[in-house]
Order: structure tokens, then C-alpha cells, then sequence
């Protein structure tokens, strides 16, 4: 049943619906979704990337960041990889490279390093020790960090949630304020709507502590920080 310039569909009508319009409806309801890609490495080495608009923040002492892979087949690379190897990456996309990143979701044989095949550049973590770490990261990104996978959950439709340990984090300077915050509007982040949109931010304001009884403080500057 619908109202005026609402649609209303309940869990039988979505189920009726054509299998790509429900999926491209569906995808866009949990609202604007962050933008990354993950980068791995098989046990040979040779390195693999996709796009994903699934991850998650799970905790922060200690970092841990959930991602959720679609139902894995022989051609999933990217999660082959990191189940056999342990390591991954994230890397947030910006502007000026997501049209390569969305390219990074076509089906590349397991022997085509989709860095390579759609023109982008992989970076390769050095610990203070001089150790490689396992999986590459984006060198055009503005936010990156490597993983281990702490867990592997099955869901019940088949998809994976993997859930990653922050080993190393590399990002702007230019982009964090006094308090630890980070401005990825000016690092020009983009986020994903539904399947296929991207977006840029838009700031608004960042607002203080909500305590019951106080009044929200807002700084319009995001720079500034909270003391």
C-alpha cells in the first residue's frame, strides 16, 4: 500500500520485484556507504584489488574494521588471498581515481593484477623493521591502513564478514585536527549510493558530546577539534 508521493512495499512486494531493480533498491536503503578498496596478495605474490562499500567500524581499542564479501566462487581473488594469507588492505577512494576503482569490480582472471589493468599504483607498507607487509595498499589514496583477519564469519546468505585488526594506518596530515579527527571531505573522499553512485561531502558542522540537559556546541570549523 502507498500514500502520496510515498512508496510502501512490504517483504513480499520487495520479493516480487526484478532481481536487479531489487537489488539496486535494496543496496541504496542502508543509506550513503563508505568507498574503499581492498588490496591483497596472492601466496606468489601477485597483487589483486576490488572495490567494496562495506566496511565497517567495529571498535577502536583495539582498531578493528568488519568487511562483508559477497558469497566467494572460484573467481573471487581478493578474498581467496586474504582467507590463505591472513593480510589485507583498505584504501579510501577519492575523486580524482573512482572511475578506476569502480573498474576494479569487472571479473579479471585470477593472473591480472587489476592495479595494472585499470591504472592505478600499488603501495607496499614498510614496518620500521624494513618488513614488507603482506598485501598492497593504494598509492593514490589519501587514507590507507593494512590488516590481519581476526575473524571469518560465514552469514546466512553465503557472504563472508570479515573482521580485520588495524596493523598500520598511513593518511594526509593535512587532513586531522588537534583532537585525532579526520576531515575526509578535504581529502575529497567520496562515499557510494546504491551500486553505482558516487558522491563528495558536504560539510555541516560538528557537534559536541550530546549530554541530557546541555546544549549541542557546534563548530562550523573541523579543524579546530574538541579540547
Amino acid at each position: 500500500m502507498s500514500t502520496p508521493n510515498r512508496e510502501v512495499l512490504d517483504r513480499a512486494d520487495l520479493a516480487a520485484l526484478p532481481q536487479r531493480f531489487r537489488a539496486m533498491l535494496v543496496n541504496s536503503l542502508s543509506g550513503f556507504k563508505s568507498a574503499n578498496v581492498v588490496g591483497t596478495a596472492s601466496e606468489d605474490g601477485r597483487e589483486a584489488c576490488c572495490i567494496v562499500s562495506s566496511v565497517v567500524h567495529l571498535g577502536s581499542n583495539p582498531a578493528l574494521m568488519g568487511v562483508v564479501f559477497r558469497p566467494p566462487g572460484a573467481d573471487s581473488h581478493n578474498y581467496h588471498n586474504l582467507a590463505a594469507n591472513g593480510r589485507f588492505t583498505l584504501s579510501h577512494i577519492s575523486a580524482g581515481f573512482y572511475k578506476q576503482a569502480h573498474q576494479t569490480s569487472a571479473r579479471f582472471e585470477a593472473s591480472v593484477s587489476e592495479f595494472e589493468a585499470v591504472g592505478l599504483t600499488p603501495h607496499w607498507h614498510m614496518d620500521a623493521a624494513g618488513e614488507r607487509f603482506q598485501a598492497p595498499a593504494l598509492a593514490e589514496s589519501p587514507v590507507r591502513m593494512g590488516l590481519s583477519v581476526s575473524e571469518d564469519l560465514l552469514l546466512p546468505n553465503g557472504c563472508r564478514f570479515v573482521i580485520g585488526t588495524v596493523e598500520w594506518v598511513d593518511f594526509d596530515a593535512s587532513s586531522q585536527s588537534k583532537d585525532g579527527f579526520l576531515d575526509l571531505a578535504s581529502t575529497e573522499t567520496v562515499c557510494i549510493g546504491g551500486l553505482d553512485a558516487y558522491h563528495t561531502a558536504a560539510r555541516l558542522s560538528r557537534l559536541s558530546y550530546a549530554k541530557v540537559g546541555k546544549a549541542l556546541e557546534v563548530q562550523e570549523d573541523f579543524n579546530v577539534g574538541w579540547d
